[in-house]
């Protein structure tokens, strides 16, 4: 079997990392596998590598984003050349990934798409693909893609406008493309988005969920030694991911607690207060991983969020999560791995602290271990993928 994977990154954050992982479980059973990716460096990838466009073209569609509010409808020319691409590789079955970023025209891949007619996996790892503008929207409670986005809310977040609202013709044309294919099916990794999705204009396309999954021979646990340490992990920290409420959370904890970030850039480090330390991100495993050991608990105070892979990766460290009730992010915990804490609630927070540490360290750790193997094992989650290719290509 031959499979072609699009997106926006290849080996690089966590849908690059979920594309190449991907891969590298169809070469193991004797497949080929192929990426085509849109932005950042051509990072070491057991596939076969395929650049869609350049850094120009992502430029100008980020310029068309700005003044025409049409993400996704630029990098035309790029898109076409990836088409000629994907003719000379001729997959068995095609894996969409993540679709936005400057990168990708949904309108011309959409109608090849539906000319081929081959197998399709589309995995949602947000809200974009059935919203008019956003690719998140419960934390203003917005309704509105429910029935047509209009007079959009988020015009200014990302994939930001500088005032144009197309958010009415971005949901009709969406759903109109995102509807072509005969033979696709979206996997989700989070029960929430699949309800989500199942209320969108993609409801009658097949839906199945699957759990996000992480290298638990890389994400492990340490010899148990006892820190004080309150850790967050983000690729890119912004409101949504909770950065202020870490700054709440500092006057209110003991001064005995460290507060540790990582994933920030030097502006917010240097704008740090006494307490927090600040790291930069890094794509160095091992040494996230050591931050995680280290870590008496998770912090993630996410105000929108699918299935964030932090969740898993602090887990299989053994550390216990706390998070807030969003999206799906609750899902990776149970009561005895972690604390669902609802949004802005900076007390809870810290009374979840308390709560996890005077529990039995080392039979708390061991849980969170059992929990990481039991559901979020990459190489089981990723097989899943590979039962479900092979499905979908024998037409079951």
């Amino acid at each position: 079997m031959k499979i072609l994977q699009i997106n926006t990154t290849v080996n690089t954050g966590s849908t690059g990392r979920i594309t190449e992982e991907i891969g590298r479980v169809f070469i193991e059973h004797g497949h080929e596998s192929y990426i085509a990716y849109g932005r950042g460096d051509e990072n070491f990838s057991k596939s076969q590598l395929t650049r869609i466009g350049t850094k120009w073209s992502s430029y100008g569609h980020g310029i068309k984003t700005l003044l025409l509010d049409r993400h996704g409808f630029g990098s035309e020319y790029a898109t076409k050349q990836l088409i000629i691409e994907i003719k000379k590789i001729n997959p068995d079955v095609i894996g969409l990934h993540n679709l936005h970023g400057y990168y990708l025209n949904i309108e011309v891949l959409f109608k090849f798409l539906e000319s081929i007619n081959k197998p399709i996996v589309w995995t949602l790892f947000d809200c974009w693909a059935f919203t008019g503008h956003c690719t998140y929207y419960d934390n203003i409670q917005c309704k509105k893609w429910k029935s047509e986005c209009h007079q959009c809310p988020k015009i200014s977040s990302y994939p930001r406008s500088l005032g144009v609202d197309q958010s009415r013709n971005n949901f009709k044309d969406k759903k109109a493309l995102f509807n072509l294919p005969k033979k696709m099916k979206i996997v989700v990794h989070s029960r929430w988005l699949k309800s989500q999705v199942e209320l969108s204009f993609l409801k009658n396309q097949s839906i199945d969920h699957i759990f996000n999954g992480t290298n638990l021979q890389l994400f492990k646990p340490y010899p148990l030694i006892e820190k004080k340490i309150i850790l967050g992990v983000a690729s890119t920290w912004d409101e949504r991911k909770g950065l202020k409420d870490f700054v709440k959370l500092n006057v209110l904890l003991e001064d005995s607690y460290q507060i540790v970030l990582i994933g920030l850039n030097k502006k917010q480090i240097d704008a740090l207060p006494d307490g927090i330390l600040g790291i930069s991100r890094t794509e160095n495993i091992e040494e996230l991983v050591e931050w995680y050991n280290k870590a008496s608990v998770f912090v993630n105070p996410t105000y929108q969020d699918n299935f964030p892979t932090t969740n898993i990766e602090a887990l299989a460290c053994g550390t216990p999560v706390i998070t807030y009730d969003t999206g799906g992010s609750p899902e990776a915990i149970d009561v005895e791995t972690g604390v669902v804490v609802k949004k802005k609630d900076i007390e809870g927070i810290v009374n979840a602290i308390s709560f996890l540490r005077k529990k039995n360290v080392k039979q708390l750790s061991l849980n969170c271990r059992k929990r990481a193997e039991a559901f979020f094992d990459k190489n089981e989650r990723y097989q899943d993928y590979l039962n479900l290719y092979k499905e979908l290509l024998n037409g079951e």
